[in-house]
């Protein structure tokens, strides 16, 4: 008897924690398809007012809203989560102006410094970059190493050792 009861009892709680994952799952799965419409919407908004707007790039840096140097509207309407977060901001000439201006995470690597792009801007939000004068130094294809790779790299040639590929 108690061995029928000791396993019914562990099948039970076994279900409970099934149906509870099943729960969290569907739960996820409509704040995920909640926030990809939001995201649609996001961006079809981006497109209706982009710009192609010729700028010179000054520096480029990961940083926190508050020390980014926008305007404090804008870190005002920031939820206070994001605020702790690095955002890739852009400080760019456009005509008389320096401008600091938010880029697009997909994009920040390409951003080439100290050069003259034509970008696509909406608002703060720099979309695209094309490069206007001279050869891009950002090669796509290039991966980046782990932190692990590195230190083993690192300490190989310390030593004097051949990098194992």
């Amino acid at each position: 008897m108690t061995g029928i009861l000791l396993i019914s009892k562990v099948t039970i709680v076994l279900l409970i924690i099934l149906v509870v994952l099943a729960g969290i799952a569907v739960a996820l799965y409509f704040l995920g398809k909640k926030a990809q419409k939001r995201e649609e919407e996001q961006r079809s908004q981006i497109d209706a007012m982009k710009q192609t707007i010729s700028m010179l790039i000054i520096d480029k840096k990961r940083m926190k809203i508050k020390d980014s140097g926008l305007p404090q509207a804008v870190i005002d309407q920031t939820p206070k989560m994001m605020r702790w977060t690095k955002l890739p901001i852009v400080k760019a000439k456009v005509g008389p102006q320096v401008l600091s201006l938010v880029c697009d995470d997909k994009i920040f690597d390409s951003v080439p410094v100290k050069k003259e792009v034509k970008a696509t801007i909406s608002g703060i939000y720099i979309t695209s970059v094309k490069g206007l004068h001279g050869p891009s130094e950002v090669n796509k294809n290039v991966k980046k190493k782990s932190r692990f790779k590195q230190f083993v790299e690192n300490m190989q040639e310390k030593a004097g050792a051949k990098p194992v590929k």
